[in-house]
């Protein structure tokens, strides 16, 4: 048999891949929030499916909080394409009440119900593997593993047959209608998998989790590529390691795992959001101090040059009245003097500043893009 704390990362990793897959197109969708809505609108179908039941353990309470899912989806997608209201606004709009009116029902009619609701919204892996599959005499292992199992397989299928459909119906749906890819269709069955990873996955690890799952690594892999296919491939690894490396604090450190996974998650995202080579915030700084530097470089060339071989010139190009004549600081002036310098596109004669060959073609082609 494996060891629980084994079973518990197996479990989480698995949980990570099949959430993380598809939470790359609810990124790019910009529908990151439906996951956590849907987290919130379950406990009413699992509600409604008891009371039609009256039986905890039939399997009817997954359907129905898969089809409570289903039901925000259809809602929010009818509210947002009446176009009153944005998808954003749909969402807030209709997951407060149907988490209301779950909370109503729940409150009425199963006051006498041990529902679970506490672990159904918290998560606790670590009583994932209390839920057996018993084959026979044989214990093949956690209900949860094997389930998700079956979600990664589901998910990661329906992406691979539907693939060039599902990235031209994410990125341009009316492309999608003229090619005749049904984008509407790719839409629902791409939710409706959504809705049935959280659902499978809320007992085990919790809606807290499920979210970070589906939002944290595909934005993640957003800041690291444009390619889709690779968007996807970063996104699994990501919330794969995460899983791993937050499991593996929690039970060093004895805390609560989702908590400690959800932590390295939000650390793996803060490090690629600062330090992520084309759109890290070091990059970008890196890149406006080197656009900075570029712009001011370039007004020095272009005021030498109106000015070059003009009467004006042994006044307007002389070193010590040049800040002066652009109206800069003498310590900026100095700056961009000595970088023009080391970069050859100016040279000092007379203690005038003169144009070189290489700066008098870019002052030349600065105005030329002006023009």
């Amino acid at each position: 048999m494996i060891p629980d704390s084994i079973e518990i990362l197996l479990m989480l990793t698995l949980t990570a891949m099949a959430c993380s897959l598809l939470g790359v197109f609810l990124v790019l969708k910009r529908m990151a929030l439906l996951s956590d809505a849907i987290g919130h609108v379950l406990l009413l179908g699992i509600v409604i499916a008891f009371l039609l039941t009256a039986d905890l353990q039939s399997i009817a309470l997954i359907i129905g909080a898969a089809l409570s899912g289903l039901a925000l989806v259809a809602i929010v997608e009818m509210l947002a394409r009446s176009r009153l209201v944005k998808e954003d606004a749909a969402i807030g709009l209709v997951f407060p009440a149907l988490f209301a009116l779950g909370i109503l029902l729940a409150s009425l009619y199963c006051k006498n119900t041990h529902l679970d609701i506490d672990r159904v919204f918290f998560g606790i892996p670590e009583l994932a593997p209390l839920q057996r599959l018993i084959i026979g005499p044989y214990d093949v292992g956690m209900t949860s593993r094997w389930i998700m199992t079956g979600m990664v397989i589901v998910n990661a299928a329906f992406i691979a047959i539907f693939f060039k459909e599902l990235k031209i119906a994410t990125f341009d749906a009316a492309l999608a209608a003229t090619l005749g890819f049904f984008p509407i269709l790719m839409h629902y069955a791409l939710l409706g998998l959504v809705s049935l990873t959280a659902v499978t996955a809320f007992e085990a690890v919790g809606p807290v989790l499920v979210v970070a799952f589906m939002v944290v690594p595909g934005a993640t892999a957003y800041l690291l590529t444009d390619r889709l296919s690779r968007m996807l491939l970063l996104s699994a690894v990501i919330a794969s390691l995460g899983a791993v490396i937050g499991t593996l604090i929690a039970q060093r450190l004895d805390i609560n795992i989702a908590g400690a996974v959800a932590t390295v998650l939000g650390v793996q995202f803060a490090v690629t959001f600062i330090a992520a080579p084309e759109r890290g915030l070091i990059v970008q700084a890196t890149r406006r101090m080197k656009q900075r530097r570029e712009f001011f470089e370039t007004m020095l060339l272009i005021h030498l040059l109106q000015h070059e071989g003009t009467p004006e010139q042994a006044d307007e190009s002389r070193l010590d009245g040049l800040h002066e004549h652009l109206r800069w600081r003498p310590r900026d002036l100095g700056k961009v003097v000595r970088r023009a310098l080391g970069r050859e596109k100016v040279v000092v004669r007379d203690e005038l500043l003169w144009l070189s060959d290489a700066g008098r073609e870019q002052a030349r082609g600065a105005l030329n893009q002006v023009s």
